[in-house]
């Protein structure tokens, strides 16, 4: 069987120690140091700053989601984030398969990057699906995806869910990450791997400082 980045072992790098996320950005304050793997980074790769991967998921204009079918066939379709509250948030209507696989199975994946093999940056990031319900906190999120995306994607909330202006019905995740890679590729590649805990604090692997 031919090893993945998850598979292999990790050096630890070296960086602060993490405290709790702050409301609109992924990091963990004092930046997460993350582990470089080896196996599949240049000789002597830098390790990729927190920082760097906190703005690529902020600034994706388009992610991709990978979901789960009921019959455990995969799904995987583009689609706009903001992040917010440690999180990055989507949206789906009621009945589009997205909504209908994390019905059934809220674990997903969020990929965005290029499709460029040089001066490159991917980042991957695992975790749960989680709907948003709270009136005020979806409040914030449409005047988000205001600001990010422009006027024509206004939202208005009604009942636990965003409302478009010709009134179709949008349900609101929020994903925040338990497992997240980055894959840069420079003069030198380098692979990297951020676990994190319910708390949204990193969790270490085992044999890290």
């Amino acid at each position: 069987m031919t090893a993945t980045p998850d598979d292999t072992a990790d050096t630890p790098t070296s960086g602060p120690t993490s405290r709790p996320t702050s409301a609109g950005t992924v990091e963990t304050p004092g930046d997460p140091a993350g582990t470089l793997i080896p196996g599949y980074s240049s000789p002597g790769a830098r390790p990729v700053p927190w920082e760097t991967v906190r703005r690529v998921l902020e600034r994706a204009e388009i992610s991709w989601i990978s979901t789960v079918r009921p019959d455990g066939r995969p799904h995987v379709t583009p689609l706009m984030t903001v992040v917010a509250d440690g999180c990055l948030h989507l949206t789906t209507g009621p009945e589009e398969r997205k909504a209908r696989n994390l019905a059934e199975n809220p674990h997903v994946v969020l990929t965005t990057g290029t499709n460029a093999y040089v001066d490159a940056l991917d980042v991957v990031v695992e975790g749960e699906a989680v709907r948003v319900t709270d009136d005020a906190a979806l409040h914030r999120l449409a005047e988000r995806w205001r600001c990010k995306y422009g006027d024509e994607w206004a939202f208005s909330v009604q009942d636990g869910t965003f409302r478009h202006g010709d009134g179709g019905e949008a349900l609101v995740f929020a994903v925040r990450p338990e497992v997240v890679f980055a894959y840069e590729r420079t003069a030198e590649h380098a692979a990297m791997r951020w676990r994190f805990g319910d708390d949204g604090r990193e969790a270490r692997t085992a044999g890290a400082s």
